[in-house]
């Protein structure tokens, strides 16, 4: 593991250290581990901590239950993961968890400006166990602003929503924005004279890796001039990274959550190099987690913000660590291609598949409606060469399947990568 302890401040490790201890007095998980190794969290110094192994989300799956630190009377919220890269997960909070998630979104809503006098209309689901909704409205009501629930999707409804209640911000998935935009043109709503003055966007990355609008934020922009904030979540974090007003990176809520970015061989990464965000929390009691590698990839910036936080800041993901695909040499993230698809809208439905072929090297392919043109077809095969430089097999389903593919029974969000290689 990695020798280089020299990111870890004072702070920081007091904030650690009476985690660590918390940890290693109520989780049978971490009681167990920390035996293993051990590790003693009353005589542990910061490389001790630093060679703990990580915690995954397949310990999750498997000791699910070993992880709950508190009686089960104490619990109030039970919610799951989403399911991204497997089962879902279930996680619970306690009343102080719920404390805690309300202060991490209302100061990520403080930076961005979000005050008292707002009123935030919330397009994402509050229920069906989803954490993130949830989150936003405690938040919300910490700050003392309005609030709209109107949950996912029906753009009718979130316009008669907008135009009857006047709210100046949007919580939601990017490219939603894209179809609001759509609706509104086709009914005659001048967008640009809305009440909406900014969206706080979650679930798909706004940025690259240059903290600049990708193609997705660049296509939003183009249609709807509104200011942009970029946010990173995450049920397992139960802590949000957000932008200010600056832009110039995703904050880290230091007093929440203990951040490092590594590379492949445990070492933390330089300023400006990508690495795996490994995270412990901070102040969570029911479902502690230390040293959780997330799978995602960031960029830790070496940029501070002239705003009033004087956080770390690091990048939006780049891709995860798990969905790499090794395509004729070239290494392609989906995200990659997500992005691209988003220069043909007349492609609404599409699926990324990743098989093993007869080698066992992975075999990528675009699945796209049999409906859809030779021309069609042709444009999104010189897009893929041009962009990845290599061209992605094109597969072709009726588009009923390939709807049933995407949106399967009891999936909270569209599967746009499906990863069928060999375990």
């Amino acid at each position: 593991m990695q020798e280089n302890v020299s990111h870890i401040t004072n702070e920081a490790w007091e904030k650690l250290i009476q985690q660590l201890r918390y940890v290693q007095e109520n989780s049978v998980y971490y009681q167990r581990l920390f035996k293993e190794q051990g590790f003693d969290s009353h005589q542990a110094n910061t490389s001790d901590f630093l060679n703990l192994p990580y915690t995954r989300k397949q310990d999750l799956a498997k000791f699910n239950d070993d992880f709950i630190a508190v009686k089960p009377r104490e619990i109030i919220e039970y919610v799951t993961t989403s399911g991204t890269l497997g089962d879902p997960v279930t996680f619970a909070l306690n009343e102080n968890d719920l404390q805690r998630l309300a202060l991490n979104e209302a100061q990520s809503f403080q930076l961005i400006g979000v005050g008292e006098n707002d009123v935030v209309q919330i397009t994402t689901t509050l229920d069906k166990r989803f954490i993130a909704g949830l989150a936003y409205f405690l938040g919300l009501r910490k700050i003392g602003a309005g609030i709209v629930r109107v949950g996912a999707g029906s753009p009718a409804l979130q316009w008669d929503s907008i135009q009857r209640f006047k709210p100046s911000y949007l919580i939601v998935v990017p490219s939603f924005l894209i179809q609001l935009a759509k609706y509104a043109e086709a009914n005659d709503i001048d967008i640009n004279t809305s009440s909406i003055k900014g969206a706080i966007c979650i679930g798909e990355a706004l940025r690259d890796e240059k903290h600049e609008l990708n193609t997705l934020g660049k296509k939003i922009k183009s249609l709807w001039d509104i200011e942009l904030f970029s946010s990173y979540a995450s049920t397992e974090m139960c802590t949000a990274f957000t932008e200010c007003k600056k832009h110039k990176g995703l904050h880290v809520p230091e007093n929440l959550i203990f951040t490092e970015i590594l590379n492949e061989n445990g070492e933390e990464v330089q300023p400006g190099e990508i690495g795996e965000l490994v995270i412990t929390t901070l102040g969570v009691e029911t479902l502690p987690l230390v040293r959780y590698a997330t799978g995602d990839l960031v960029k830790k910036l070496k940029i501070t913000c002239d705003c009033e936080s004087s956080s770390a800041l690091i990048s939006s993901v780049l891709g995860r660590k798990q969905q790499l695909i090794k395509y004729k040499g070239t290494s392609i993230y989906p995200q990659q291609i997500v992005q691209l698809m988003i220069n043909l809208p007349e492609l609404q439905e599409y699926q990324i598949q990743v098989t093993s072929n007869e080698l066992d090297t992975d075999k990528l392919s675009i699945v796209i409606p049999e409906e859809a043109s030779e021309s069609l077809q042709h444009q999104l095969k010189e897009i893929l060469k041009a962009n990845l430089r290599v061209t992605p097999l094109l597969k072709l389903l009726p588009l009923d399947e390939l709807k049933a593919s995407i949106f399967p029974e009891g999936s909270r969000k569209p599967v746009r990568f499906l990863d069928l290689r060999k375990a």
